[in-house]
């Protein structure tokens, strides 16, 4: 498993890194650090010194998870910090991008542009956001939206197994306005908590064959409140995004997107 991980200056602990490793077994890192110098970019000292800062942030870095991992590789590089991410994560094929969050506003975030907020949205690689302490992953909440969600989701944790045995409990909200079967055919409520049933139960005799031990829910409601609900106490929540990026995903919204904002725990987009 190759993973990219962004690494800054204010993560003075290596948070994100820490994360990321205790959340999988990853073969290769990784590690990302942009001198973005702004309005001194022809400064040739700023230029060395941000470098020579760089290198020593990305040498300490790697030494907090050097026993875990094989291979460490590092970037470097006078950029834009998110540009950077985004064009290294493509370029090495990665199988995941990590970053973390600091709780900015959904709207401030969008607009105003964080780094991992710039990542998230215009990345097409599965990515890990990293929110609060470092904590040993042994609940988790899998959230499924409908059968390609669930396919999804179930081949990529299969791929890319947690490093730890956890208890996994797949949940799926059965909207209020009622749903459609594949022939346009409007199911009863009773019929729509069945279908939704068998999907969270064939998501988990799948997950389960991993040697997860896996539970289900199914409850009628909006599926960001009831990830909401279900994410507390949990050590990380996976979704699926649909694939939107960019400025599509914010103006159409999307479960994903909601999800990162609204609970506490970090949170696993499957893409």
């Amino acid at each position: 498993m190759k993973i990219v991980v962004g690494i800054s200056g204010e993560d003075r602990e290596f948070i994100i890194l820490k994360q990321a490793v205790q959340c999988f077994r990853p073969t290769e890192v990784i590690l990302v650090h942009a001198i973005d110098l702004g309005l001194y970019f022809e400064l040739s000292v700023a230029v060395e010194d941000g470098e020579d800062a760089g290198r020593h942030l990305l040498e300490k870095a790697a030494g907090t998870v050097a026993k875990d991992v094989k291979i460490i590789r590092k970037v470097n590089e006078s950029a834009n910090p998110a540009d950077l991410i985004l064009e290294t994560t493509e370029r090495e094929d990665a199988d995941l991008v990590v970053v973390g969050t600091r709780g900015r506003s959904r709207l401030t975030e969008a607009f105003v542009g964080s780094v991992s907020a710039r990542v998230f949205l215009h990345t097409s690689r599965s990515t890990l956001v990293v929110k609060g302490a470092v904590r040993k992953v042994e609940r988790v909440l899998v959230a499924v939206e409908g059968p390609d969600d669930a396919d999804r989701i179930v081949a990529w944790l299969r791929r890319h197994p947690l490093k730890d045995p956890a208890e996994l409990r797949v949940v799926h909200a059965v909207a209020p306005g009622g749903i459609k079967d594949d022939t346009g055919k409007s199911l009863s409520p009773a019929e729509a908590h069945q279908r939704a049933e068998r999907l969270v139960g064939e998501a988990a005799s799948a997950l389960a064959q991993s040697s997860y031990k896996v539970s289900t829910k199914v409850a009628a409601g909006k599926p960001v409140a009831l990830i909401e609900e279900q994410a507390k106490g949990m050590d990380l929540v996976v979704v699926s995004s649909h694939g939107r990026t960019g400025m599509s995903r914010f103006l159409v919204g999307s479960v994903s997107h909601s999800v990162v904002h609204d609970v506490a725990c970090s949170v696993l987009i499957v893409r």
